[in-house]
């Protein structure tokens, strides 16, 4: 028997082995705002597996570009904080302002733009160097926050000013204000970058912009069966993969509207958790996952049926969510 013959059962035994190995499963983090913690779900299981603890009353939530760091806006902390997602250590805090709400990290995956509601600023944080580089006045109680795909524009919304700003990221100024309906909360840029959507909850609308001239192109009302609608309030949203349909969470109403992107009618309901707040997608955009504020639980919503397939319990008050892949 030759040396090559007697290794392949080694190697053999070896590809098993490693064949055998359990796959790393996607993850969906949420934050837990009365808890002060972030409820880790596992998407193969629909399992909670890990409750982590944070600084106080965490709402925003993003990874870094390679899932190494995660970032978590720690509202009343007034700080940003960074986590190990294996350990569930915090690294280190970055400073963010105060009231750190929502920000969003730039394709660069430096700079994080973050809204402090309490300032009346967007604060820019370089997550390298762990300095802010600069903050940019903007309208009273600033909430939302996007960047384009080309990492040119950030938006800023300000719920008491109704507000849409427009950031240029290189001057890092305000070169345009546009109006929307009461209390604006969510931004996402669509359509390849050449929209922008804005939520405005007390409007009861969502609003979308030509980017390049920043005039409004459409908006998008709500009606839900049943429920008044002083009740239905729209707050974060997310896109399929094609961006032909966007879930919209409609707040108290307990409903998450699907839309058509391209004609902006609403197409269905989906009957949620009572709050819907936020929401993310897994990977390959099949669930979605809303958090649901005062009930405490997140739904999970099979995408392709527009039906909802479990709720799964968290903490107190769940506001934020991002996947971890």
């Amino acid at each position: 028997m030759t040396f090559k013959t007697c290794l392949r059962p080694i190697l053999s035994a070896t590809a098993i082995s490693i064949l055998a190995l359990p796959a790393l499963s996607e993850e969906i983090w949420v934050t837990n705002e009365k808890d002060d913690t972030i409820s880790v779900i596992d998407v193969a299981t629909l399992e909670v597996t890990r409750t982590i603890p944070t600084g106080e009353r965490p709402r925003g939530i993003t990874f870094s570009k390679d899932y190494s760091r995660v970032y978590i806006c720690a509202s009343d902390s007034d700080t940003v904080q960074v986590m190990d997602p294996e350990t569930g250590k915090i690294l280190h805090d970055l400073p963010s302002g105060e009231d750190p709400e929502q920000f969003v990290l730039h394709p660069n995956d430096r700079h994080l733009y973050i809204a402090n509601e309490d300032d009346a600023v967007t604060t820019v944080v370089d997550t390298e160097t762990r300095k802010v580089i600069a903050q940019i006045n903007v309208g009273i109680e600033p909430e939302g926050m996007a960047v384009s795909p080309d990492g040119k524009i950030a938006i800023t919304t300000s719920e008491t000013t109704n507000m849409a700003h427009w950031i240029d990221t290189e001057t890092r100024e305000l070169f345009a204000n546009t109006l929307v309906d009461s209390r604006p909360r969510h931004a996402e840029f669509a359509a390849g970058g050449s929209e922008l959507w804005v939520s405005s909850e007390i409007g009861g609308t969502v609003t979308v912009f030509d980017v390049e001239t920043q005039a409004e192109k459409g908006k998008i009302r709500f009606e839900v069966k049943g429920v008044h609608p002083d009740r239905v309030q729209p707050v974060g949203f997310e896109f399929t993969e094609d961006e032909k349909t966007v879930f919209i969470a409609l707040g108290p109403s307990n409903h998450v509207a699907v839309v058509n992107a391209e004609t902006l009618e609403v197409e269905k309901y989906i009957l949620v958790g009572r709050r819907v707040w936020h929401m993310d997608f897994n990977t390959d955009k099949s669930l979605l996952f809303t958090t649901n504020g005062v009930s405490g639980d997140v739904t999970v919503i099979d995408v392709a049926k527009r039906e909802p397939l479990k709720s799964i319990k968290v903490g107190r008050f769940p506001w934020g969510a991002a996947l971890r892949p």
